[in-house]
């Protein structure tokens, strides 16, 4: 039996709407990506197997929303909503927005998925540029909305540009890989960075700046705010102003070494 034979068989059998929602299983036994009382936005997410498996991942407590171009019939026994429409349009933003119930200035999801593909030409390098543009689409997406911390997924065509989109997508968030769930089919191009971690810092590492330490923590290393962000600073003491260079960031804290003195 064919894989695809294989996977189209299995989401018949077991009430899924497309092979592709076996994609994502694999990723998350792959990588923990959805969890229970898990925000998820779904980008592309038509037929709804990606939705599906979300929807049971997140349960009764979490919140799934779809987007899409293509109408996504209402999906029985899920949690899940859809919004109709181009992620490039403001008013598709705002919708999934209101459908989210977050203001502008929210970032409700804990984790943003995406198995956007353009229509293929059968030419390898249009095919690979379409791919990593829809890509960074919803790279674009996935820090408009990811909370601190929050997870991304997201289908790209194997080619010269997807290094470089990996590298920006890495500097956003804790750490990234490529990887190929087995119900993707043998012969397909098709890769999927997992990111982890949302980093929604401020300050890069090895910035060096001036930061004045307000308390001391648990651990006895200075703490300073940066715009609300939280960095922990060895060797100084509350009520000190001090140059510091940042070492180490986490998604919702990080670490500095001062550098004002010897």
């Amino acid at each position: 039996m064919s894989g695809r034979d294989e996977y189209y068989n299995k989401a018949k059998q077991q009430g899924y709407r497309a092979r592709s929602a076996y994609k994502l299983k694999q990723i998350d036994a792959e990588a923990d990506v959805l969890s229970a009382g898990d925000t998820v936005v779904d980008l592309g997410a038509a037929p709804g197997g990606w939705l599906q498996v979300a929807a049971e991942a997140a349960g009764a407590s979490g919140r799934v929303v779809g987007v899409d171009l293509q109408r996504i019939d209402d999906l029985e026994d899920h949690q899940a909503s859809t919004v109709r429409g181009d992620m490039t349009e403001e008013r598709t933003r705002a919708r999934l927005r209101a459908e989210l119930g977050a203001s502008e200035s929210d970032r409700p999801a804990d984790v943003v998925v995406s198995d956007m593909a353009p229509n293929m030409t059968g030419e390898y390098s249009l095919d690979h540029a379409r791919s990593v543009h829809l890509a960074r689409q919803a790279f674009e997406t996935a820090l408009d909305l990811l909370k601190p911390g929050g997870d991304f997924v997201v289908k790209v065509f194997d080619g010269p540009d997807l290094e470089a989109f990996r590298e920006d997508v890495g500097r956003e968030f804790q750490y990234v890989r490529a990887y190929t769930p087995d119900a993707s089919r043998k012969q397909s191009s098709e890769r999927y960075l997992i990111a982890k971690g949302r980093t929604d810092a401020p300050v890069r590492e090895g910035e060096t700046l001036t930061v004045e330490v307000t308390e001391t923590g648990d651990e006895g290393d200075g703490i300073a705010k940066v715009d609300g962000y939280t960095l922990f600073v060895a060797g100084t003491e509350a009520g000190e102003t001090v140059e510091a260079r940042v070492t180490d960031l986490k998604p919702r804290f990080g670490f500095a070494e001062r550098v004002d003195r010897d």
